[in-house]
Formats: C-alpha cells, structure tokens, sequence
C-alpha cells in the first residue's frame, strides 16, 4: 500500500514538474511570461480564514511567503492529482500504464482552475475577465494536456 502511495505521488511530481518545464519553454515566445505562483500563495493564505474568492487578488493584503506557498501549493495539488489517478484507475494501472486516463483526468483538472483558482484570483469563471480569455483557455487545456504525459511518463518510468 505505502508502495502503491509513493508511487502515485511521484507521478503527481512528475506531472507537475513537465508542466512547469513547458512554462518554462512557453515562456520564451512573444508575449508570454514564466508563472507567477505569487498570487496563487496569496489565495491559499486567504483560504485559512474563509475567502475563496477575490474581486482581485493584487488588493488582498500580502503574506510575506506567498509566493513559496504557492509554489508548495502548486506541486501539493499536482501530487493530489497523482494520487486521484490512481485512486479512480486503481493499482493495476501502474503495472500497464495507459495515456487516456491521465489525459481524461488533466483535463478535467482544468475545471478546478477555471471554476475555483480564477475566479478566487478574481479573474472571473474561465478567466472571463480577462482581455485574452480564449488564449487562457486554450493554454490551460495545453498545460494540462503536457501535465497528463507528465503523469503518464512517470508512470512508464517507475513502474
């Protein structure tokens, strides 16, 4: 069991670093910059006393190690969604991974961050309110898509 554990939370892990490494990559063309996990540590601080969401996170009062708790947030929600694949697939997934349960599932983690991380950053549902929504959209799709082989790649690794 501990095994089964370890093992889910290293294909969380491995998810989450190919996506940043995509972040990373993307962030050498025009007009896109490298995450800031700053207000996103802003948000989980908020969320200890009951605000989920902001009309903009910018106007939150600050937490001095924001942006290291959202970094640690970032990489606890990937592992999180390690851990889910294999709950929802099960054990025997590890022994023959396959590729369309981590993407149905990267894809469906694009909802947690439309329908609670935006809108409690304060960027509205789907990024909404912002000027290039559809490009938000699209890109979240694509981040979590590469986080899905992410998964699947550990899990050919390790298995």
């Amino acid at each position: 069991m501990f095994d089964i554990l370890l093992r889910s939370v290293a294909i969380g892990l491995g998810g989450t670093v190919l996506m940043d490494l995509w972040a990373i990559l993307l962030s050498f063309l025009p007009g896109q910059r490298r995450p800031n996990w700053a207000p996103v540590g802003r948000w989980f601080w908020h969320l200890r006393s009951g605000k989920v969401f902001h009309e903009d996170i910018g106007k939150a009062p600050p937490y001095e190690h924001e942006l290291a708790l959202g970094w640690l947030g970032h990489y606890a929600v990937g592992i999180l969604y390690g851990i889910l694949l294999i709950v929802f697939t099960g054990p025997s997934w590890l022994a023959a991974p396959t590729f369309l349960p981590a993407w149905i599932l990267g894809i469906a983690t694009v909802g947690a961050g439309w329908f609670l991380l935006q809108p409690g950053l304060g960027l509205g549902w789907a990024a909404s309110r912002l000027p290039n929504a559809n490009q938000v959209r699209a890109l979240n799709l694509l981040a979590h898509t590469i986080f899905a082989a992410g998964m699947f790649g550990t899990a050919l690794l390790i298995r």
